[in-house]
């Protein structure tokens, strides 16, 4: 069980943060410290911060140290997505200036003491999978394609700013190998192993065509339970948490984890193509509707073998349940995998 930060460091902490952020000494006078229920992975608390001669402050305060994660993801999650400065830097140096998500307020950056600490205001918004309306979910593809397009053309100069993962080649060969290493771990029947032995031998086809579409900056994990929305007279308004695995890539793997799960093909394709026509034309991309539907389905694909690679000891939480399995072996027989 990882270690609870002492009140009194996080005080101090603070302190040294909020002066830097708002540009003069600032004592904190109360603090108040509450479990966020939506954490899966780190440790996230919501504070009440009460200053001196200044209005208190509601933030997310997150351990991103690796000692922090709670148990089973500790042994689940592969190491070599583990980086703690990934969401940091992610949030001081692209999504705050750019003027996305929740702003960010400070971090504690402590290599020697491994102290990889985050602080960003507190979002009071309605987890995506809650939604009840299906012109919400539309909205948040609206506003994914136009946070990839917000980034697109600018990989080398996002890689300068954070430690983004890189979806390359060598990136996506991983999760065949793991995938299949978990189904035999697992006991899965070897004629469905069999099967997936194809898929996974013919994966540089699927490598090649995630290669040839244009990168950008990607959340990595956009599932419903990590966006959070707010209805207001405008439309929707969005803000994505939990950017551990921002990295560089196809802006329609985020696309495919927002469409997962239990849609009827009509619900999927409307939301796929609501991302698609919000995005600005350049240098040939968009494609066609039915090309793009198309490309979306190879990340689909890499997003199930994913899932199945990740983990032999671990299932994800109920709300990113899937038959991941399924959608793998479905995609490809469409696919001609």
């Amino acid at each position: 069980m990882s270690r609870r930060v002492a009140t009194a460091e996080l005080r101090a902490a603070l302190e040294g943060c909020l002066g830097q952020h708002l540009g003069r000494p600032m004592r904190v006078v109360a603090l108040d410290r509450r479990p966020a229920g939506a954490a899966s992975s780190f440790e996230l608390e919501e504070l009440v911060v009460g200053l001196e001669d200044a209005p208190p402050l509601w933030l997310a305060f997150k351990n991103l140290g690796r000692e922090a994660l709670f148990g089973a993801a500790r042994t689940a999650k592969p190491p070599f997505l583990h980086d703690p400065r990934r969401e940091i830097e992610t949030y001081r140096s692209i999504l705050s200036p750019g003027g996305f998500g929740a702003a960010f307020v400070g971090a504690v950056c402590d290599a020697p003491t491994g102290r990889y600490w985050l602080f960003v205001e507190w979002v009071r918004g309605d987890e995506l999978y809650a939604a009840g309306e299906f012109d919400v979910w539309l909205g948040v593809a609206r506003w994914l394609a136009g946070f990839h397009a917000c980034h697109a053309g600018r990989t080398e100069e996002l890689a300068g700013r954070a430690p983004l993962l890189r979806h390359d080649g060598d990136y996506y060969r991983v999760w065949p190998r793991r995938a299949r290493a978990v189904l035999r771990a697992r006991g899965v029947r070897r004629e469905v192993r069999a099967r997936f032995d194809r898929l996974a031998q013919s994966y540089d086809r699927l490598v090649e065509r995630l290669l040839a579409l244009p990168p950008t900056l990607l959340h990595g994990d956009f599932y419903p339970a990590n966006v959070l929305t707010q209805l207001w007279t405008g439309g929707v308004r969005v803000w994505p948490v939990d950017w551990e695995l921002a990295a560089l890539g196809p802006g329609p793997e985020d696309l495919a984890a927002l469409v997962a799960g239990k849609w009827g093909g009509a619900e999927r394709r409307a939301m796929a193509l609501a991302y698609r026509d919000a995005l600005p034309s350049a240098g040939g991309w968009p494609p066609p509707a039915e090309d793009f539907l198309t490309a979306l389905d190879w990340c689909r694909l890499h997003v199930a073998v994913r899932w199945l690679g990740w983990s032999a000891d671990w299932s994800p939480p109920p709300v990113q349940a899937n038959d991941w399995l399924g959608d793998a072996v479905g995609l490809a027989d469409r696919l001609g995998l």
